[in-house]
This record gives structure tokens, sequence and C-alpha cells, in this order.
């Protein structure tokens, strides 16, 4: 007997920011996208949904409702991405569980509720596990992939009994159906509202006016038609393993092991035009014990020589004790790397891409990953946005860097609050208290008018001013408002060098 479960994310992109932005838990904000050249309104936080604001609105519109509302860019790659994880994350409850469009789930459950204790309890854990990760989420059980869709999107209930799919369907509305949106406009103008009104009518004549989708539909929900899902594959990761004849206790027959395991990984990694990211090398003591030690490098990698080199240092801290007599390494994390692009590393001296990652990968794996950080700009003016951290020395900038007009070398995250003593408004000041103590300016230049892009977020103007103290120390300063319009404040947002 087949058993479907259906998971609905009702508000999946609001969700997956609000686990990024925890403190926008009672904000009203919105994500958007450009449709026919105005901003439109893809998603809506619960506080914007109870002020009138819904998906479909101009941006312009909700600001009107809302003039404090935030703004954030739609991003469907990252939330399809996301989605695509979670389907992963469920494999663990079925070895078949897929996405389904772009704000739900499908498990083919068959056989596996039992495990659990039963159809309820295993239902209940699924649901508990996924809303505790911070998800808003809707889920249904029954014997079809229609009924168990359209019960939990349409539904309260959540386990339809075995062959009792069409009583849980019948109150249900057309849409219900997985329907298009020209056929449901029919249906409404027809006043069949609920299913029960649609199959009472003869198949000859659903057909005639509506199509063979309508009877397929019906016939896949009611369980007279298959209806496959498309489970995800995850990938599997690249590992080797090296059973030992006898126990292993010295350093050196340790880094033999390791040796031989690295290059065959990368013969592996190779065939598949690979390289590593994380590597994992574990050693199983015989009693019992599992001895780990892992490494990361900052582009794909799969130059066994650089990587034996990245955990040379960590093979002490590994403690054999009576002998390891199983050594594995696990790649979990990989990315692209032809053959072609080694070639160009090699091809010209100029071009050390290459020895620059090997270089930054001995750094980091002495003084931790986060010692080392690169930045790219992005298109945007405010300063907080125009720069973004790189993933890989491979990621190429979008735009170019400002060279005009001067940036400071270290910009905070936040600007911090300081007081002033200054002579005239648009006047740089000529006096500043920092963390307690008094600056005197001896040069200055400015302003720079700074405004936010009004398509994102609204905000005050603000005036940046490049200070250079009496001790010489350069600072980058700003002044947020109009003297005319209230009481600006000034802050400081970086340092130059």
């Amino acid at each position: 007997m087949k058993r479907y479960v259906s998971i609905w994310f009702p508000n999946f992109s609001i969700d997956r920011l609000l686990r990024l932005y925890p403190h926008l838990q009672h904000t009203a904000f919105v994500t958007a996208a450009p449709e026919k050249g105005k901003m439109m309104v893809k998603a809506a936080s619960e506080a914007a949904r109870q002020k009138g604001v819904y998906a479909g609105m101009a941006v312009a519109d909700c600001r009107a409702l809302i003039p404090t509302l935030r703004l954030f860019e739609d991003e469907p790659q990252q939330t399809a991405n996301l989605l695509h994880k979670i389907a992963e994350w469920c494999i663990r409850f079925t070895p078949s569980a897929a996405t389904d469009g772009a704000d739900g789930l499908m498990l083919d459950v068959s056989g596996c509720p039992h495990l659990w204790g039963g159809e309820q309890p295993y239902l209940q854990n699924i649901c508990t596990k996924i809303r505790a990760a911070g998800y808003n989420i809707r889920a249904a059980m029954a014997d079809t992939i229609g009924c168990a869709w359209a019960v939990a999107r349409f539904s309260h209930t959540e386990n339809i009994a075995p062959a009792m799919q069409l009583h849980a369907l019948l109150p249900l509305p057309p849409a219900a159906l997985r329907l298009e949106t020209h056929t449901l406009q029919k249906l409404h103008k027809l006043g069949l509202h609920q299913i029960k009104n649609i199959v009472q009518i003869p198949a000859y004549s659903l057909k005639r006016r509506f199509g063979e989708t309508l009877l397929s539909r019906i016939r896949q929900a009611l369980g007279q038609e298959e209806e496959y899902i498309q489970p995800v594959q995850p990938e599997e990761p690249f590992q080797s393993r090296l059973p030992c004849l006898e126990p292993v206790r010295t350093a050196t027959a340790i880094e033999m092991a390791l040796k031989t395991l690295i290059e065959d990984i990368c013969r592996q990694l190779h065939k598949k035009s690979r390289g590593l990211r994380k590597c994992v090398f574990k050693g199983y003591r015989i009693d019992g014990n599992i001895q780990q030690i892992s490494i990361s490098t900052g582009s794909a990698s799969r130059n066994a020589t650089h990587l034996l080199k990245l955990f040379e240092p960590r093979i002490a801290t590994i403690e054999p004790a009576l002998g390891i007599e199983l050594f594995t390494l696990q790649a979990p994390i990989t990315e692209e790397l032809g053959s072609g692009q080694e070639a160009l590393w090699a091809a010209s001296s100029h071009n050390n891409i290459k020895e620059v990652a090997e270089l930054l990968d001995r750094i980091a794996n002495r003084a931790g990953s986060n010692a080392i950080k690169r930045y790219l700009p992005q298109q945007h003016y405010w300063p907080t946005r125009s720069i973004k951290m790189a993933a890989s020395l491979n990621e190429n900038p979008q735009t170019e860097w400002r060279t005009d007009l001067p940036r400071p070398v270290h910009l905070l995250p936040a600007p911090e609050r300081i007081d002033v003593t200054v002579p005239l408004p648009d006047y740089p000041p000529m006096l500043f208290r920092y963390k307690g103590r008094l600056h005197k300016v001896i040069k200055a230049d400015g302003p720079e008018r700074i405004e936010q892009e009004w398509w994102l977020q609204n905000g005050l103007v603000r005036d940046y001013y490049c200070i250079e103290d009496e001790e010489g120390g350069r600072f980058w300063l700003f002044r947020s408002g109009h003297y005319g319009a209230g009481d600006p404040q000034w802050f400081v947002h970086g340092f130059f060098a």
C-alpha cells in the first residue's frame, strides 16, 4: 500500500530570512523583485500582512501603508537550494524525498511509519523537527500524491486513512486538484466551488468542456492513475579506506597511510573533474575510539602534496593508544575543477593563483579559517552593501571598485555614535569624542553624500567626511540627516591606513 506525505511551506522565503535575521521576527518586511518596470512584492512577513501588505502588491503601494517597511531582494535560487537541502535532510525518514514546486516537499513513506510507532507519531516527528528549525509548515499523509498535496494546503486534517481519499477531497475547492488558472476560472464561473460538485458530472462532459487534464488530476488524486515523484539524489562524498594488517602506533606509519589515502582520493577527484574544499581523516582504534583530524582549502584542490602539507601539523594530535586498525579519508565538500583550469595555472608564470591559494591554505591551517578574508565590490552605493565576502579565489567581481573617492581599509560592520563640535552646518567637525577619547581635527575632506537605494530601503541621507586628527589618525565620519530637519547625529564608520 502506497502512502505519501506532503509538506507545504506557506511562507518559505520569509522563514528563510527569519532564520538568517532573527531580530526581524516582529518587523514588517517583504521580499521583492522587479517586474514590468516596478518592484513587486513576492512574500510578506506576518507583521506586514497584518497591516494589509500581501504578495503581488507594488512596493510603492506598500510603503504608503507602512512607511517603515523593510525591503529584501527576492532570491529564488537561494530558496530553491535551501528547499533541496531540506529534502535531502528528510532522507532520514524515507529513502524517497522530493521537492514539490517552490514551496513544498513530497515524501514516499510507504513502509516507513511503523519504525516510528505508527503513522501519527511518524508524521508528528517530521513536523516537530522541521518546525523546531524555524519553518512554518502544514503537512498531510494520504494514499496518493494528489490527495496529500490537496489536504496539506486546503484542509486542517493531517492523516487521511487508507482508501479514504475521495471522502477527504469532496469538500475541498477545485484548486486542490492542482489545475491551471484558466481551468479554475471556468469552474468558478459555472458555480463549481467544491470538488464534490465536479465529480458528479459525467466524465465525457468534463473532458469536452475542460480537457483531459482535469480528468487526469481527479484520477491521480483518487489513486486511479499512477503518479510518481523524482527523489533527490544526495551527492555521494568521495572517500577512501585503508585497513591495516597490524595495528598502527607510530606517527610515521600514520603519515604513510594518510599519504596513500590522499593519492587515492585525488585520483577519484581527477576522474570526476573535481577538487576538494574539505577533507576529514579518521583513524579507528582497536579499543573502539575514533581519532579525527580535518582540513579546509580556500579553493578546490586535488594537489596531493599540498593536501598532505596541510595535514602534517595535525598528525601529532592523533593518539594511536593500543593501535589503529582502519584509516578512512573523506571529502564531504567538493567543487568543479577541470583539467583545463589546471593547465592554465601551469602555462604561465605570471598566473600564480594556484600558488596563492595554497599559501592561503597553509596560513589558514595555522591561524584559523577566520583569519583570512577576501572582499569583492557589489553594485550598491550604501557602504555596508557595497562589498561582499568572496567564497573563493575563483569568484570574480560583478563590478569594479570605486577608485575616484577614498574608502577606508577598515569598515566597521555597524557605525558607532560619536559626539562632535561643528562650527557651521555642512562643515566637518572641529572636535569629536570617540570611545571616551577627544580628537582634535586638523585636516578634513568632504562632504560626500551617500543615499540609500530607494528600492531597497528608505532612510536619512549621510554626508561622509575624511578626517585626520592631531596624532595622524584618519577616520571616516558621517552626519546622518540635515541640521534643518531636526538634530542630526554623527557616527564613525571606518578607519584609513
